[in-house]
């Protein structure tokens, strides 16, 4: 008996070549943005719990001067705007947008979903996403190479 293999099925990709690297540019800029915003929320979070100091714009010290811009105990500052606290809300919207922007390479490029789990982590793990990016666009960028009939022509 001859034992015949099937042959792997043709590479397909969920769009045009041209909505890929569109998509690949939309997630590169959230991927730097995120990892940016990580960055500062790691360091906005070691001062709050090691020295319990918040970023502040504004309002009044305890002691009755007024506050430019500085890193107070929240119990010393009355009014003004809590920037750390800003911080951590921006990082929350962002790394949305670049959750979207990691589901719409993926659905774009096919990959399996455990792909979408691994680049989503990039954008809580300091680093992740700087590391994480350079290789996703440089895996997009062979695999278009690799397979230039798998896009969607319209």
């Amino acid at each position: 008996m001859s034992s015949t293999t099937p042959a792997p099925k043709p590479r397909k990709f969920g769009g045009t070549p041209k909505q890929i690297r569109a998509a690949a540019n939309f997630y590169k800029v959230f991927a730097y943005v995120t990892g940016v915003m990580l960055l500062l929320l790691v360091l906005e979070m070691i001062f709050k719990y090691f020295w319990s100091l918040e970023l502040f714009v504004g309002g009044t010290l305890v002691d009755g001067t007024s506050n430019a811009i500085g890193m107070y105990n929240r119990a010393e500052v009355a009014g003004g705007l809590n920037l750390s606290l800003g911080i951590l809300i921006a990082h929350g919207w962002l790394y949305v947008v670049y959750l979207f922007a990691d589901f719409r390479l993926w659905s774009l490029m096919r990959w399996p979903f455990m792909r979408f789990i691994t680049i989503a982590l990039g954008g809580v793990v300091p680093f992740l996403s700087f590391w994480t990016e350079a290789k996703v666009h440089a895996e997009v960028d062979r695999e278009l190479a690799a397979h230039p009939k798998a896009a969607k022509r319209y």
